[in-house]
């Protein structure tokens, strides 16, 4: 019995640690930090620092294209930065996904030609959540190729991605939130998506959503933006009912930045559009908007960056 687990542990993680030390080390992390932020040792960190294309043709060998790679590299660089359960989850979509759709059939079948009539990967991760969900996974599919095909949404951007949440009616917890797996990032200039939408693929943007959604019924789906002047003064030129989150001093946990926003939720009388969070050391500014449906959130989303791309 041989399955495609083999290639997870051989190839695949090996492949992306070795990717994720090298951008960490290029934003200037230290072997030391690098390693307590993986859970390694500092000679592993060494090794993968020395290892020239070793890694790219590891995951080429996989059907992982070096852009794909870098990509991914970069996104579980930046969840390391917050939570190694951040980059866990990040590490696991990204990889279920590759199964679902067929993605390392032909690596597998090549090392155990036995398997060549095998579709079981793909029967079991190809499946995004329970049929019932699969209305809201489009919903949401939509409205990202909403964002996709805009010019001017890349502009508004943060530089940790953007991901859309939406909560359908009983949703309890972030498990029950259909979101972009791996996030939408910039990709030439512009925006693209590599997964699509599945239940549990957003913890922070969800966890947010349902925060909202618990002071509001009415709010079902959530996206994070940038936040700078130029988008306080297009939030105010808008005249949308924006809450505001003190900046952080020092570092700040996101369960500590969620129960900052529950209180405040519980402090405010008018209703909210969106939450501004000013950030602190080491964490981004962000905007989170909020919208009745993930289209209509999505729309909301283009109409500001269009007024931030006019902004001076």
């Amino acid at each position: 019995m041989h399955p495609p687990c083999e290639m997870m542990t051989d190839s695949f993680l090996p492949g992306m640690r070795r990717l994720v030390a090298k951008k960490l080390r290029e934003e200037g992390f230290s072997q030391g930090r690098i390693a307590s932020m993986m859970g390694v040792t500092q000679a592993s960190v060494s090794l993968y620092l020395k290892s020239g294309r070793k890694p790219i043709k590891a995951l080429e060998s996989l059907g992982i294209s070096p852009e794909q790679s870098a990509l991914y590299a970069s996104l579980l660089a930046e969840d390391l930065k917050k939570s190694p359960v951040y980059a866990v989850s990040t590490l696991y979509s990204v990889w279920s996904d590759a199964l679902g759709r067929g993605g390392m059939c032909a690596a597998h079948r090549l090392l155990y030609p036995s398997l060549a009539q095998c579709d079981m990967c793909i029967k079991t991760f190809g499946a995004h959540g329970p049929a019932h969900a699969e209305d809201a996974i489009e919903h949401v599919a939509q409205a990202v190729r909403i964002v996709e095909a805009s010019p001017s949404f890349v502009r508004v951007m943060p530089e940790v991605s953007v991901n859309i949440a939406y909560a359908r009616a009983g949703a309890s917890s972030t498990q029950d939130v259909v979101a972009v797996p791996g996030r939408i990032v910039r990709v030439h200039g512009s925006a693209r998506s590599f997964m699509r939408p599945e239940l549990g693929a957003s913890t922070h943007v969800a966890a947010v959503l349902l925060a909202a959604k618990s002071r509001d019924g009415s709010i079902s789906a959530a996206m994070n933006l940038r936040y700078d002047s130029k988008m306080a003064r297009v939030l105010r030129r808008l005249r949308l009912s924006t809450l505001n989150l003190e900046e952080s001093l020092g570092p700040r946990t996101d369960e500590e930045m969620l129960a900052q926003l529950l209180r405040r939720f519980r402090e405010e009388t008018e209703a909210v559009e969106a939450v501004v969070d000013a950030g602190g050391s080491g964490i981004e500014p962000s905007l989170y908007l909020f919208a009745a449906d993930a289209v209509s959130l999505a729309q909301l989303a283009l109409r500001i960056a269009r007024e931030y791309s006019n902004e001076s």
